[in-house]
């Protein structure tokens, strides 16, 4: 039986990878905290990691793995902007899970927006204490409203389709249009010109780092709505706060920050958040923040945990690695994996 071990692990991820290890003949490790430099010598003698979007796959740790005998990374998620693909190349193969549930994430999108707008989360406070004042509470029609999407991948296409069902009209933006479907693609700009929510579903590179910022924030419509539940770093928070505080933007959903990793999934309630930007964001009326939680649904997690363990088998038993990225496919390079062959 072949072992691997888990960093920063969650009571949700043992119960969803327990019930499948048996399955894939594999024996799991589970460790509390974050993979990075100065935990990395934890995986000492394991031929495989499960990693997670907020741990640090940086060079250091990459070598550390290397040098003691790890020779996969497994991303148990989509995202992979934390990894140094540069340095894991010919050293640790790296794997990810490219979907799990984008149901999932587009209807948490969707419940952000509802909440917002209809301040259900206020009137869910004032009830509890038999306050049933609606001062406060306005909100507006959906129907009618025009709705940007940055990014028609699955996630974005799930989302704008309940976004029709709301009678909103969509435009979209997307890098590499899907020619096939009909969904209206317009330019950025024009995308931000006239929309009056705006929702990001695109991933996080050196093209869309901080896509949405001062100068992106200055053609949109005064009183526009924000929802990010993709990468954090689609958005300069800072100048998201200055929008805010200038009533330029109506209100913001977001499930992601672009410094989140040492705050989200962990309990802060008794810490003094140092994050003076995070904290003034939160404390707005007309905000509301989620801890990257879009894609907790046991769907989700059940096909996290079968994705990843099958990325695992694979790799042991020295079969084509499907779900694997590397420092090539990002260059644009000639690819092994066009022949069926692993990256390096």
């Amino acid at each position: 039986m072949n072992k691997i071990c888990f960093f920063d692990t969650k009571p949700y991820d043992k119960t969803y990878f327990d019930t499948l290890k048996e399955q894939y003949n594999i024996e799991i490790e589970y460790f509390e905290p974050k993979l990075g430099p100065k935990t990395a010598f934890m995986a000492k003698g394991y031929e495989a990691v499960v990693a997670f979007v907020n741990d640090n796959i940086d060079k250091e740790t990459i070598d550390i793995l290397h040098q003691n005998g790890t020779g996969l990374v497994a991303m148990r998620c989509a995202g992979y902007n934390n990894v140094d693909f540069k340095a894991a190349y010919h050293k640790v193969h790296v794997v990810r899970v490219p979907a799990y549930s984008p149901y999932a994430v587009a209807e948490h999108a969707m419940a952000l927006l509802l909440t917002l707008n209809r301040k259900i989360h206020r009137a869910y406070v004032r009830t509890r204490e038999f306050n049933f004042s609606l001062n406060g509470l306005t909100g507006f029609d959906l129907h009618g409203k025009t709705m940007g999407v940055i990014g028609t991948g699955k996630i974005g296409n799930i989302f704008i389709n309940i976004c029709k069902g709301f009678g909103l009209k969509v435009i979209a933006y997307d890098l590499y249009p899907d020619k096939n479907s009909d969904i209206q693609y317009v330019t950025l700009q024009e995308l931000f010109q006239e929309s009056d929510i705006i929702s990001l579903h695109c991933p996080l590179s050196k093209d869309t780092f901080h896509m949405i910022n001062e100068d992106t924030f200055a053609l949109m419509k005064k009183g526009v709505y924000i929802i990010n539940t993709s990468r954090g770093a689609l958005i300069n928070s800072e100048d998201l706060l200055d929008a805010l505080k200038e009533e330029k933007i109506g209100g913001a959903c977001l499930d992601v920050y672009e410094e989140e990793t040492e705050l989200f999934y962990e309990d802060m309630s008794d810490t003094v958040i140092r994050d003076d930007v995070l904290a003034r964001i939160i404390s707005m009326p007309n905000v509301i923040v989620t801890s990257h939680q879009a894609f907790l649904t046991k769907e989700a997690l059940h096909n996290i945990a079968e994705t990843t363990l099958s990325n695992c088998r694979e790799y042991f038993d020295g079969n084509y690695l499907n779900n694997e990225v590397c420092y090539q496919c990002s260059k644009g390079e000639a690819c092994l994996k066009k022949d069926g062959q692993r990256c390096f």
